[in-house]
Protein backbone atom coordinates (compact mmCIF):
# COMPACT_ATOMS: atom_id res chain seq x y z
CA UNK A 1 0.00 0.00 0.00
CA UNK A 2 1.34 3.04 -1.35
CA UNK A 3 1.38 6.11 1.46
CA UNK A 4 2.38 9.98 1.75
CA UNK A 5 5.04 11.09 3.95
CA UNK A 6 5.18 15.06 4.30
CA UNK A 7 8.79 16.55 5.83
CA UNK A 8 9.60 19.89 7.03
CA UNK A 9 12.79 20.80 7.35
CA UNK A 10 13.87 23.61 10.09
CA UNK A 11 14.38 26.14 7.29
CA UNK A 12 10.24 25.94 7.23
CA UNK A 13 10.61 24.34 3.47
CA UNK A 14 8.07 20.99 3.67
CA UNK A 15 8.49 18.00 1.09
CA UNK A 16 5.59 15.36 0.20
CA UNK A 17 6.95 12.04 -0.89
CA UNK A 18 4.77 9.10 -1.63
CA UNK A 19 6.41 5.66 -0.21
CA UNK A 20 7.00 3.21 -2.33
CA UNK A 21 4.53 0.48 -1.74
CA UNK A 22 5.57 -3.12 -0.89
CA UNK A 23 4.70 -4.30 -4.54
CA UNK A 24 7.19 -2.55 -6.57
CA UNK A 25 9.90 -2.97 -3.58
CA UNK A 26 9.36 -6.39 -4.67
CA UNK A 27 9.34 -6.03 -8.03
CA UNK A 28 12.60 -4.41 -7.71
CA UNK A 29 14.23 -6.66 -5.67
CA UNK A 30 12.93 -9.17 -8.39
CA UNK A 31 14.60 -7.63 -10.84
CA UNK A 32 18.06 -6.80 -9.08
CA UNK A 33 17.81 -10.50 -8.17
CA UNK A 34 17.99 -11.60 -11.66
CA UNK A 35 20.47 -9.27 -12.40
CA UNK A 36 22.93 -10.70 -9.46
CA UNK A 37 21.76 -14.45 -10.56
CA UNK A 38 23.25 -13.18 -13.94
CA UNK A 39 26.14 -12.35 -12.91
CA UNK A 40 26.83 -15.33 -10.50
CA UNK A 41 26.55 -17.65 -13.53
CA UNK A 42 28.74 -15.59 -15.67
CA UNK A 43 31.72 -15.62 -12.78
CA UNK A 44 30.93 -19.12 -11.87
CA UNK A 45 31.52 -20.11 -15.28
CA UNK A 46 34.50 -18.30 -16.09
CA UNK A 47 35.76 -19.61 -12.18
CA UNK A 48 35.20 -23.04 -13.54
CA UNK A 49 37.09 -22.94 -16.78
CA UNK A 50 40.01 -21.70 -15.13
CA UNK A 51 39.72 -24.16 -12.49
CA UNK A 52 39.88 -27.38 -15.53
CA UNK A 53 42.97 -25.08 -16.60
CA UNK A 54 44.76 -24.74 -13.49
CA UNK A 55 43.92 -28.54 -12.72
CA UNK A 56 45.11 -29.76 -16.00
CA UNK A 57 48.61 -27.65 -15.54
CA UNK A 58 48.78 -29.33 -12.52
CA UNK A 59 48.53 -32.47 -12.88
CA UNK A 60 50.84 -34.47 -10.52
CA UNK A 61 50.81 -31.71 -8.06
CA UNK A 62 51.28 -32.91 -4.04
CA UNK A 63 47.74 -33.72 -2.08
CA UNK A 64 48.48 -30.74 0.29
CA UNK A 65 48.97 -28.51 -2.42
CA UNK A 66 45.67 -29.69 -4.15
CA UNK A 67 44.08 -29.38 -0.65
CA UNK A 68 45.11 -25.72 -0.39
CA UNK A 69 43.89 -24.93 -3.56
CA UNK A 70 40.67 -26.57 -3.44
CA UNK A 71 40.04 -24.28 0.07
CA UNK A 72 41.08 -21.33 -1.40
CA UNK A 73 38.70 -21.80 -4.40
CA UNK A 74 35.89 -22.35 -1.76
CA UNK A 75 36.54 -19.57 0.70
CA UNK A 76 37.25 -17.28 -3.29
CA UNK A 77 33.53 -18.80 -3.94
CA UNK A 78 31.60 -17.46 -0.83
CA UNK A 79 33.25 -13.94 -0.85
CA UNK A 80 32.54 -14.04 -4.31
CA UNK A 81 28.63 -15.21 -3.66
CA UNK A 82 28.38 -12.95 -0.63
CA UNK A 83 29.98 -9.48 -2.57
CA UNK A 84 27.38 -10.20 -5.48
CA UNK A 85 23.76 -10.47 -3.29
CA UNK A 86 25.10 -7.91 -0.39
CA UNK A 87 27.30 -5.74 -1.50
CA UNK A 88 25.57 -5.17 -4.77
CA UNK A 89 22.81 -3.43 -2.67
CA UNK A 90 25.70 -1.67 -0.41
CA UNK A 91 27.50 -0.25 -3.62
CA UNK A 92 24.56 0.52 -6.00
CA UNK A 93 22.73 2.52 -3.30
CA UNK A 94 25.50 3.85 -1.71
CA UNK A 95 26.74 5.39 -4.76
CA UNK A 96 24.09 5.85 -7.41
CA UNK A 97 21.84 8.34 -5.05
CA UNK A 98 20.06 5.25 -3.34
CA UNK A 99 18.79 3.30 -6.57
CA UNK A 100 19.62 -0.36 -7.79
CA UNK A 101 19.25 -0.91 -11.35
CA UNK A 102 16.01 -2.69 -10.03
CA UNK A 103 14.93 0.57 -8.01
CA UNK A 104 15.51 2.74 -11.24
CA UNK A 105 13.39 0.98 -13.43
CA UNK A 106 10.61 0.92 -11.03
CA UNK A 107 10.97 4.69 -10.17
CA UNK A 108 11.50 4.42 -6.49
CA UNK A 109 14.79 5.79 -4.50
CA UNK A 110 15.94 4.76 -1.11
CA UNK A 111 16.41 8.28 1.23
CA UNK A 112 17.60 8.96 4.85
CA UNK A 113 15.06 9.93 7.13
CA UNK A 114 14.12 13.80 6.48
CA UNK A 115 14.71 13.25 2.99
CA UNK A 116 18.52 13.27 3.33
CA UNK A 117 20.56 11.87 0.50
CA UNK A 118 21.57 8.33 1.07
CA UNK A 119 25.07 7.98 2.14
CA UNK A 120 27.55 4.83 2.75
CA UNK A 121 27.07 4.39 6.50
CA UNK A 122 22.77 3.82 6.06
CA UNK A 123 23.11 1.66 3.19
CA UNK A 124 25.84 -0.82 4.70
CA UNK A 125 23.64 -0.82 7.54
CA UNK A 126 20.35 -1.47 6.22
CA UNK A 127 21.83 -4.25 3.74
CA UNK A 128 23.67 -5.99 6.36
CA UNK A 129 20.66 -6.65 8.05
CA UNK A 130 19.00 -7.71 4.70
CA UNK A 131 21.10 -10.61 5.21
CA UNK A 132 18.79 -11.75 8.56
CA UNK A 133 15.92 -10.71 6.14
CA UNK A 134 16.48 -12.92 3.64
CA UNK A 135 18.10 -15.68 5.61
CA UNK A 136 14.16 -16.07 7.64
CA UNK A 137 11.50 -16.88 5.85
CA UNK A 138 12.78 -15.01 2.59
CA UNK A 139 11.61 -11.91 3.40
CA UNK A 140 8.51 -12.66 5.06
CA UNK A 141 9.76 -10.56 8.34
CA UNK A 142 10.53 -7.61 6.31
CA UNK A 143 7.16 -7.66 4.29
CA UNK A 144 5.91 -7.96 7.64
CA UNK A 145 7.30 -4.80 9.14
CA UNK A 146 6.55 -2.43 5.96
CA UNK A 147 2.98 -3.35 6.29
CA UNK A 148 2.68 -2.46 10.39
CA UNK A 149 5.13 -0.03 9.71
CA UNK A 150 3.43 3.74 9.29
CA UNK A 151 6.50 4.81 6.81
CA UNK A 152 6.81 1.47 5.39
CA UNK A 153 10.10 0.54 6.74
CA UNK A 154 11.46 -2.81 7.04
CA UNK A 155 13.70 -3.71 9.31
CA UNK A 156 16.92 -2.66 7.59
CA UNK A 157 15.16 0.76 7.09
CA UNK A 158 14.16 1.03 10.86
CA UNK A 159 18.08 0.57 11.90
CA UNK A 160 19.70 2.79 9.36
CA UNK A 161 16.78 5.79 9.74
CA UNK A 162 15.84 4.98 5.89
CA UNK A 163 12.82 5.39 3.98
CA UNK A 164 12.34 4.69 0.01
CA UNK A 165 9.95 6.67 -1.91
CA UNK A 166 9.13 7.08 -5.30
CA UNK A 167 10.32 9.27 -7.79
CA UNK A 168 7.88 12.78 -8.08
CA UNK A 169 7.36 12.84 -11.87
CA UNK A 170 4.76 14.95 -13.90
CA UNK A 171 2.81 14.55 -17.15
CA UNK A 172 3.51 16.52 -19.43
CA UNK A 173 0.96 19.75 -20.09
CA UNK A 174 -1.76 19.13 -22.10
CA UNK A 175 -0.83 22.09 -24.39
CA UNK A 176 2.55 20.79 -25.24
CA UNK A 177 1.44 17.07 -26.69
CA UNK A 178 1.74 15.85 -29.85
CA UNK A 179 4.69 18.77 -30.39
CA UNK A 180 7.43 17.85 -32.66
CA UNK A 181 10.51 19.52 -31.52
CA UNK A 182 11.30 20.10 -28.08
CA UNK A 183 8.99 23.31 -26.53
CA UNK A 184 10.99 26.43 -25.49
CA UNK A 185 11.91 25.77 -21.88
CA UNK A 186 9.86 28.01 -19.58
CA UNK A 187 9.46 28.04 -15.87
CA UNK A 188 6.13 26.61 -15.70
CA UNK A 189 7.27 23.34 -17.91
CA UNK A 190 8.09 21.23 -15.75
CA UNK A 191 7.16 22.31 -12.26
CA UNK A 192 3.71 22.76 -10.67
CA UNK A 193 2.97 25.77 -8.25
CA UNK A 194 3.72 24.53 -5.32
CA UNK A 195 6.77 23.13 -6.49
CA UNK A 196 7.63 26.61 -8.05
CA UNK A 197 6.92 28.44 -4.96
CA UNK A 198 9.60 25.98 -3.07
CA UNK A 199 12.12 26.60 -5.69
CA UNK A 200 11.98 29.99 -5.29
CA UNK A 201 11.94 29.99 -1.71
CA UNK A 202 15.42 28.09 -1.33
CA UNK A 203 16.91 30.35 -4.30
CA UNK A 204 15.60 33.41 -2.27
CA UNK A 205 17.02 31.90 1.73
CA UNK A 206 19.92 29.65 0.07
CA UNK A 207 22.59 32.51 1.00
CA UNK A 208 21.41 32.14 4.93
CA UNK A 209 22.25 28.49 5.24
CA UNK A 210 25.20 26.80 5.54
CA UNK A 211 27.06 24.60 2.62
CA UNK A 212 26.29 21.37 4.00
CA UNK A 213 22.40 22.07 4.58
CA UNK A 214 22.42 24.38 1.45
CA UNK A 215 23.25 21.64 -0.30
CA UNK A 216 20.97 18.61 0.67
CA UNK A 217 17.96 20.85 0.31
CA UNK A 218 19.48 21.71 -3.23
CA UNK A 219 19.67 17.92 -3.79
CA UNK A 220 15.92 16.87 -2.25
CA UNK A 221 14.67 19.58 -4.70
CA UNK A 222 16.76 18.87 -7.75
CA UNK A 223 16.10 14.97 -7.65
CA UNK A 224 12.41 15.57 -7.67
CA UNK A 225 12.41 17.19 -10.73
CA UNK A 226 15.31 15.86 -12.54
CA UNK A 227 13.65 13.17 -14.40
CA UNK A 228 11.51 15.24 -15.98
CA UNK A 229 13.57 18.03 -17.66
CA UNK A 230 15.73 17.56 -21.27
CA UNK A 231 19.39 15.73 -20.83
CA UNK A 232 20.86 18.91 -21.32
CA UNK A 233 19.24 20.28 -18.03
CA UNK A 234 19.49 17.32 -16.08
CA UNK A 235 23.11 17.53 -16.63
CA UNK A 236 23.52 20.56 -14.45
CA UNK A 237 24.54 20.31 -10.85
CA UNK A 238 21.68 20.82 -8.42
CA UNK A 239 21.86 24.61 -7.94
CA UNK A 240 22.34 25.22 -11.38
CA UNK A 241 19.77 23.32 -12.58
CA UNK A 242 17.02 24.67 -9.77
CA UNK A 243 18.09 28.31 -11.00
CA UNK A 244 17.33 27.33 -14.76
CA UNK A 245 14.07 26.33 -13.83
Amino acid sequence: MDRTLEVRTPESIAFSYELAGLGSRFLALAVDQAIQIALLVAIFGGLVLAAVRVTAARHGAPPVADKLAQSVAIALLVLVVFAIFFGYFIVFEALWNGQTPGKRLLGIRVVRDGGYPMDFGASLIRNLIRVGEQLVGYYLIAAVSALISPENKRLGDLAAGTIVVRDARLACPAELRGLENEPVLASTAYLDGDERALVKRFLERRYDLTEQRRAELAWQLASRVRPRVPAELARLPDEALLERL
